[in-house]
């Protein structure tokens, strides 16, 4: 159960229509069109509907997969699901706090974790520090 629950309602009124879409009916934006894709200040990236912290800048790699990835997350910032939409089974990540769609997890990252957070732009706000 998330620990922010909004009424659709709400949650229309609070995103931008792209926004809604991904995070909330599981939409993905088009590869190498988000606006965090190409973000390489320090900072922190959080879920654009509650605000958590999901990843930090030294956490993000170039996948050249066409969507901002990252090695790992913030520790209990993501939940994890089963998604055998499009004919392929993947693992969907979703934020603890509010479930907003986030994208998916793959185990084909380059870095020692060996994981590639492959997320929507859209889901995310950046926070330089």
């Amino acid at each position: 159960m998330a620990k922010i629950n909004k009424t659709d309602q709400q949650w229309r009124e609070q995103l931008t229509e792209e926004q809604y879409y991904v995070t909330r009916q599981k939409g993905t934006e088009r590869p190498f069109t988000g606006e965090l894709l190409d973000e390489t200040r320090a900072g922190k990236y959080i879920c654009v509907c509650c605000s958590a912290d999901l990843f930090f800048s030294d956490q993000k790699f170039e996948s050249h997969c066409g969507w901002p990835s990252f090695d790992e997350c913030k520790e209990g910032s993501i939940s994890y699901l089963e998604d055998h939409s499009h004919g392929m089974h993947r693992i969907e990540i979703v934020c603890s706090d509010c479930h907003a769609h986030l994208g998916h997890v793959f185990d084909d990252g380059p870095t020692k974790t060996g994981k590639r957070y492959c997320v929507n732009s859209l889901s995310m706000t950046f926070v330089p520090l």
